[in-house]
């Protein structure tokens, strides 16, 4: 029931919907207030104990322009019952039989969707990973080559594109069996073939530590405060000469800024969390420890703690 002004009764009363008829009926008076209303709700309802053969839903997904068919063509699913099964099962079998030319990149797209969901990517990375592999598969030159280090490159181009970074170990991680090296050397491929087409550099965004820290943050569990503190700390070590990968520069704040908190974290697990070696950390840290001072915020850590700071 809900509360709607009824003309009859000259106040809000609770009302009645009949969804047989459409009508919505004031529960004091009878009155209809309106009449022949559409149900833009379902029209079925599932229960966790059906089977999933029988889904009730009748149509089909969206269209996908990088499909040949707009991905709109008919698929015949398998027999669902007793009636009908010679009919379906022949269909579906002549179907299989045909040649379906998108039949490679579906299943590209959904290996790509199963990396985008595990690694939490929003849907645009997700297009627009499945919109390079499409450039590169209709170049017909990844024959022979690893398909798993194909798509994960792909992901990881996506997220440079799309200002998401994700580090080469974490792509890896859901790559299906693919290396970094793998990886990396397909990577390499897709951009060099793909400036070939387009006649001009690849924009692939640049890398940034700042990219990485929240995400690595989160990981560790740290504090909002020790979470602002590194992110600070991380957006005045650019304007340093530090020569460390954007992810080593990261893991070497979290570093320090963990010694400077309340609930400190060893070095292994920033290791695990990050993926950068302990030795890299702390070679990392080495450069930093210098302009300690300037890196971190007078609000977060004064002097005199800044010099309890272990020494590299």
């Amino acid at each position: 029931m809900a509360d709607v002004y009824c003309s009859d009764c000259k106040k809000h009363t609770e009302v009645v919907f009949d969804h047989s008829a459409g009508d919505t009926v004031c529960s004091e008076c009878g009155l209809v207030l309106e009449a022949h209303s559409i149900d833009e709700t379902s029209e079925w309802r599932t229960f966790a104990n059906e089977s999933g053969d029988n889904d009730p839903v009748r149509v089909g997904g969206p269209a996908n322009p990088l499909l040949t068919d707009g991905g709109l063509s008919t698929v015949i699913s398998k027999p669902n019952g007793a009636s009908g099964d010679f009919l379906s099962s022949s269909l579906g079998r002549w179907q299989n039989r045909g040649s379906n030319p998108d039949r490679s990149l579906i299943l590209a797209f959904k290996t790509i969707a199963t990396m985008s969901d595990r690694l939490g990517l929003v849907a645009t990375i997700k297009d627009r990973a499945n919109e390079i592999y499409k450039k590169v598969e209709d170049q017909k030159s990844i024959r022979g080559r690893n398909q798993d280090a194909i798509l994960a490159a792909c992901l990881y181009i996506a997220c440079r594109q799309e200002d998401k970074p994700r580090t080469v170990k974490e792509i890896c991680s859901v790559a299906n069996g693919a290396t970094k090296k793998e990886i990396g050397r397909a990577k390499e491929y897709i951009v060099k073939l793909l400036e070939v087409e387009m006649g001009q550099s690849m924009e692939m965004g640049t890398i940034h530590a700042g990219d990485f820290l929240r995400r690595f943050c989160s990981h560790l569990g740290m504090t909002n405060q020790a979470v602002k503190a590194a992110q600070e700390a991380v957006q005045k070590s650019e304007e340093l000469d530090i020569r460390r990968s954007p992810i080593s520069v990261a893991a070497a704040v979290i570093y320090m800024i963990t010694q400077l908190s309340d609930d400190k974290k060893p070095l292994k697990d920033i290791s695990i969390a990050t993926g950068v070696a302990e030795g890299t950390i702390r070679n990392s840290y080495k450069d930093l420890y210098p302009y300690a001072s300037r890196l971190i915020p007078n609000w977060f850590a004064k002097e005199e703690d800044l010099r309890n700071l272990c020494s590299p």
